[in-house]
């Protein structure tokens, strides 16, 4: 939808409740892509389907091999519970392969997380993203001060997007905390990741995350052994320039 502006829609609907502002962009782009991973997404889904048909809301999670035994089950629990589809996106083998033969199972702890993933999430996303209009992503501002204290409600995303196929990012939870979003997975019987029991708040792979202790940020327990200002695994790369 290339006459969208998402200067305008923040300006409208800054204000509004993320049901509505669910709402407006589906009555914007008569479609909902929900990227899947975490607690938020799982609350995006619910509100998405209250606003949109089944059949104009497509669901995607990024599977890198690497993920917690119970990050899958959660998964499939989800897809269960609202009986849909989730297209589950798997790394190009060859591109993980080399890089293990090359550098190991573990490289990241020495050369930093980017190049595993860029293997493992990144380019699945890109693939995933080609040609879409619209994504619906979870981000928070309060999740990462250092990288989305300035996020908009809508964006252009000028990183998986191109000038002939312009892609537009909807962050409808931009304005909430994270006692937001749990609140509303009591309130609604959302199913969440029982890691999060375990002290787990933001969840990846499991050979990078590891749970919080009392009065540490969320995001600290992603990546640890890098430096804490810029925790983006390079799904929203362009938070790293505000």
């Amino acid at each position: 939808m290339s006459n969208f502006d998402p200067n305008r829609f923040v300006l409208e609907h800054d204000q509004d409740t993320p049901k509505e502002i669910l709402r407006a962009a589906y009555q914007a782009f008569g479609e909902l892509t929900v990227s899947f991973s975490g607690a938020e997404d799982v609350v995006l889904i619910d509100l998405a389907l209250k606003v949109a048909p089944k059949e104009a809301v497509q669901v995607f999670a990024l599977d890198t091999g690497r993920l917690h035994p119970e990050t899958y089950a959660f998964i499939e629990r989800v897809r269960e519970h609202y009986a849909i589809e989730i297209d589950v996106r798997s790394p190009d083998a060859d591109a993980v392969q080399a890089m293990v033969r090359e550098k190991g199972l573990f490289s990241f702890y020495r050369d930093g997380h980017q190049e595993c993933c860029g293997i493992r999430k990144v380019a699945p996303l890109r693939k995933r993203l080609t040609g879409l209009p619209v994504w619906v992503t979870g981000q928070r501002r309060d999740q990462s001060p250092g990288t989305r204290s300035s996020l908009q409600i809508a964006e252009h995303d000028t990183a998986f997007g191109s000038e002939a196929s312009p892609l537009y990012k909807i962050n409808p939870l931009t304005h909430w905390s994270s006692e937001d979003v749990w609140t509303y997975i009591r309130m609604f019987d959302v199913p969440y990741n029982p890691l999060h029991e375990r002290g787990f708040v933001s969840i990846g792979c499991e050979p990078c995350t590891r749970p919080i202790l009392p009065h540490q940020h969320e995001r600290e327990g992603r990546w640890w052994w890098e430096d804490q200002g810029g925790k983006e695994c390079g799904l929203h790369s362009t938070n790293l320039g505000r």
